[in-house]
C-alpha cells in the first residue's frame, strides 16, 4: 500500500470520527444525546448529573464554563437567600485581600464539576475546613467558638455559605424560647382560585358541554373527573388545553398528550418552578423528560419508567392536589425518608384533616414541606401559591426553616430537628435527639452583655 493511500485513509478515518463526534455532541436526536457521554471526563454531581449530556447548558465554546452560566439557574435562589457570601462582596476593593484565600467571584471555585473525587457534603468541592481561609481569627471575635473544629462551620443549625437567614444572631434573638409547636399550626391557604388565573372564567361545565371531537372517545370516568376537576368548575373545555389558540386567534391542531408548555399557559409560575427544579430541569435543557430510572435516590421499580410531567403527579383530568401532594410522590419515591412518611406524625395530621378532624392547612403532607406555599404580589393583589421547585429548599435543609418549619414549630426544635441525621431518615417520627447551640450561643452573649451593662451602671454610682 503506498504512501499516497494510508494519507488518504488516514484523513478519511479522521473526518469521519470527527463527524461523528460533531454531530454527537451538537445533534439533540435522542440517539445523539445518549451517546454524547463520551465526552464527559468524570461523573457530575447530585445536582447536575440530569442535565450532564446538555453541554451547552454550562459550557460555552471558547469561554469554558462563564459564570453567567451558573447564575442562569441560580441566581434567582441566591437573591432570595439574601447571599451572606454575594459576589458584590468580594468585588469590593476593600475585601480584595480574601481573594488571595478563596476566589469567591466565581462558583466553580468551590464547586467543580466531574471532579467526584472531591465531592463533599453540598456538592462542594472545595476541604470542610474552607472556611478557616478567611476566618482564622474568628476564635479572637467571638470566645465561645475557641473549641470548635473548622471542618464542622457548616454542621446542622451553624452556617450556611450563601444563606444565614435563619442564623442571624437578631433572628435567633427573636425567637428565644419558643415553643416545639406553635398553637396554631396552619399551613397558608393557597388564595389562587381557579377564577384568578383565568382572564375570562366562564360558568361550570357538565358532562354534556365537553368539545372534545366526536372521533376522541373519552372513558366516563375521566369525563366525570374533569367535570369535578378545578378546570371543569373554571369553565376551561377540552379545547382549551388539548388545541388552543395561536398567536393570531386561530385553533391550533388538536393533541392527545399534552406537556408543560400546555399547562404553563395559565400555571406560569408553578411551570417555571417545575422547570427549575429536579423533576423538570431536564426539560427545560432540551432532553427527554426525567424518569424515576436515572435518580440517585431509591426509586419504586414500578415507576422506573414513568415520564415527569405534570400530569405525572397532578394525574390527567382529575388533577387532584391532595393525590399529587402525598400518593404521586410516594408512587416514585421509595428512599427510607419517604418510606417513613406514613408512620410519623405529619402523616396522622394529614390524614387527619382529609377525615374531617382538623381544619384545612393542619395536615403536612410531603409537599408541605418540599413544595411550599409562597406569596408573591401579582396585579396588585398578594397571591398564595406553591413553589413547584423542590430545589429551593432542600440543601442545606436549614432553608426550610423560615418558609417551612416554623409555619408549625419553634425556632430551636425545627434547628434541633433538622440536625438530627436519624430523624431526617424516619421522616421526624419522634423528639429530635440532636441540640443545636446556636441558641445557647446567642443568650449566652445576650447574658454576658446584660452583666456587663450592669456593673458599668454601678461603677458609675458615687
Amino acid at each position: 500500500m503506498s504512501a499516497k493511500t494510508l494519507w488518504i485513509a488516514a484523513i478519511t478515518l479522521t473526518l469521519l470520527i470527527g463527524g461523528y463526534l460533531g454531530f454527537v455532541l451538537l445533534a439533540n436526536t435522542p440517539w445523539a444525546v445518549a451517546k454524547r457521554t463520551v465526552f464527559l471526563p468524570g461523573n457530575t454531581t447530585q445536582g447536575h448529573y440530569q442535565i450532564e449530556l446538555a453541554c451547552s447548558a454550562c459550557h460555552k465554546p471558547f469561554q469554558g464554563t462563564p459564570q453567567k452560566t451558573c447564575l442562569n439557574c441560580h441566581g434567582e435562589a441566591l437573591k432570595l437567600a439574601d447571599d451572606a457570601h454575594a459576589r458584590h462582596k468580594f468585588a469590593d476593593p476593600r475585601n480584595a485581600a480574601t481573594l488571595a484565600h478563596i476566589d469567591a467571584l466565581h462558583c466553580a471555585t468551590c464547586h467543580k464539576e466531574h471532579k467526584p473525587e472531591l465531592v463533599r457534603d453540598l456538592d462542594v468541592t472545595v476541604p470542610d475546613d474552607f472556611c478557616f481561609s478567611c476566618h482564622s481569627d474568628i476564635a479572637k471575635e467571638r470566645p465561645s467558638h475557641q473549641d470548635f473544629d473548622p471542618k464542622n462551620c457548616a454542621s446542622g443549625g451553624c452556617h450556611n455559605y450563601h444563606d444565614e437567614k435563619a442564623l442571624y444572631e437578631d433572628f435567633l434573638t427573636a425567637h428565644l424560647h419558643e415553643q416545639d409547636t406553635q398553637l396554631t399550626a396552619l399551613l397558608p391557604s393557597r388564595n389562587q382560585s381557579e377564577q384568578t388565573i383565568i382572564s375570562k372564567p366562564k360558568a361550570p361545565l357538565g358532562e354534556s358541554d365537553g368539545d372534545a371531537p366526536s372521533q376522541v372517545q373519552l372513558p366516563a370516568s375521566q369525563l366525570k373527573a374533569w367535570v369535578d376537576s378545578a378546570h371543569g368548575r373554571a369553565g376551561v373545555n377540552c379545547s382549551d388545553c388539548h388545541q388552543g389558540k395561536s398567536a393570531a386567534g386561530a385553533l391550533q391542531p388538536w393533541k392527545n398528550q399534552l406537556d408543560h408548555k400546555t399547562c404553563e399557559t395559565c400555571h406560569e409560575q408553578e411551570s417555571k418552578g417545575f422547570l427549575g427544579g429536579k423533576h423538570g430541569m431536564r426539560l427545560s435543557q432540551g432532553l427527554p423528560a426525567m424518569r424515576p430510572a436515572m435518580a440517585r435516590l431509591p426509586m419504586n421499580p414500578d415507576a422506573h419508567d414513568k415520564s415527569l410531567s405534570c400530569a405525572a403527579c397532578h394525574d390527567t383530568h382529575a388533577f387532584d392536589t391532595r393525590r399529587a401532594a402525598v400518593e404521586a410522590c410516594l408512587g416514585c419515591h421509595a428512599d427510607e425518608h419517604s418510606k417513613g412518611y406514613k408512620q410519623s406524625a405529619h402523616f396522622r395530621r394529614w390524614q387527619d384533616e382529609i377525615d374531617g378532624k382538623l381544619e384545612a392547612g393542619s395536615g403536612v403532607s410531603c409537599a408541605s414541606c418540599h413544595l411550599p406555599r409562597i406569596a408573591a404580589r401579582k396585579d396588585g393583589r398578594t397571591e398564595t401559591h406553591v413553589q413547584h421547585n423542590q430545589s429551593m429548599n432542600l440543601h442545606p435543609n436549614e432553608k426550610m426553616v423560615r418558609g417551612v418549619c416554623m409555619q408549625c414549630h419553634g425556632l430551636g426544635f425545627s434547628l434541633d430537628a433538622l440536625a438530627d441525621e436519624s430523624l431526617l431518615r424516619n421522616n421526624f417520627n419522634g423528639r429530635p435527639k440532636a441540640h443545636v447551640k446556636s441558641l445557647d450561643m446567642v443568650e449566652e452573649r445576650l447574658r454576658l452583655k446584660a452583666e456587663r451593662k450592669t456593673d458599668q451602671q454601678k461603677n458609675r454610682m458615687p
